[in-house]
């Protein structure tokens, strides 16, 4: 039992930190550019640092949507200790992406937002999945799967929503390449895909007896 906790913890441990890598990283290249002048982060480093975060969050939501089809698929339970920790991270990510935008891009205006979401449709969206992520982010913990139940259930439905928004908010940003949006589409496709097959499944199940 010792072991197997041991085990976990070390598990946890690199899971971390493989999570803030990308952080660290991106850090000491604006640390370089800041001190340095140098070209870490490419001739705009703005945008470099928004594109970072952002598809970070977006890589580290659809690993945290693909881990309950990976212990369907391998029968290890141990794999959704990490469910709730990928989707924190996703939440970390998508908040330093929205700071990033309100302090380097419109630098303090932050009134100016409103007026972008109106605006921009892939500011819209991105937005509101980033809105719908605080809840989950606030009710992740024990304590508020007990309060809410099975509405906890429910509510964390929720991430399938903002998965949707938030390859939507990627492909509408970008302005012509779009073989990487559409990688990170297809991938929630299978998900929800998966998902979806596997309702049906436990219905046909249900129905049969």
């Amino acid at each position: 039992m010792r072991k197997a906790s041991a085990g976990l913890v070390a598990a946890k441990t690199l899971v971390h930190a493989l999570a803030l890598t990308p952080l660290a990283i991106l850090a000491w290249q604006f640390h370089d550019v800041w001190r340095n002048g140098s070209d870490a982060l490419g001739a705009d480093p703005v945008a470099e640092i928004e594109h970072r975060t952002g598809l970070w969050a977006l890589r580290l939501l659809m690993v945290a949507l693909a881990i309950t089809p990976l212990r369907q698929l391998t029968g290890q339970p141990v794999l959704l200790r990490f469910r709730r920790m990928m989707g924190l991270y996703a939440f970390f990510y998508a908040s330093l992406h929205l700071t990033a935008y309100l302090a380097l891009d419109l630098r303090g205006y932050w009134t100016q937002i409103f007026e972008e979401i109106v605006k921009r449709p892939y500011i819209t969206v991105g937005f509101t999945a980033w809105l719908l992520l605080v809840p989950l982010a606030i009710t992740s913990t024990q304590g508020w799967m007990r309060r809410l139940g099975r509405r906890w259930g429910q509510l964390h439905k929720l991430v399938y929503a903002i998965g949707v928004l938030a390859v939507l908010h990627f492909w509408w940003l970008v302005k012509s390449d779009i073989r990487e949006p559409l990688l990170y589409a297809g991938i929630l496709a299978a998900l929800l895909g998966w998902r979806l097959w596997k309702s049906l499944s436990r219905r046909r199940t249900a129905a049969a007896r």
